[in-house]
């Protein structure tokens, strides 16, 4: 189940990436809409480690719908929805 692309956790950090300001506190470094938001503050948001916010997200990022940028030494994630409409076309078309 852990490394399937489709869960609840990751739609909703999906969901929720949409609008990151309207989900996650504000942050030191980054803008939230720009830049994205840390593993940490997914993990906070989902209630589990950092390191399980780390697997959802690096599968996301791995299949593309999600992008990455460092900023320092921290990682922080945004949707890439270029990407998100690729996919979503392909389901439409019966993919």
């Amino acid at each position: 189940m852990l490394r399937t692309p489709v869960g609840e956790r990751r739609l909703d950090i999906l969901e929720w990436l949409k609008d990151p300001a309207a989900h996650f506190p504000p942050q030191r470094h980054g803008d939230p809409a720009e830049d994205g938001v840390t593993a940490r503050a997914v993990a906070a948001k989902l209630g589990v480690s950092r390191r399980v916010a780390d697997t959802h997200l690096g599968l996301l990022t791995r299949i593309g719908l999600l992008r990455t940028r460092r900023i320092g030494h921290r990682t922080y994630y945004r949707r890439d929805e270029v990407r998100i409409a690729e996919v979503a076309r392909m389901f439409e078309k019966g993919w």
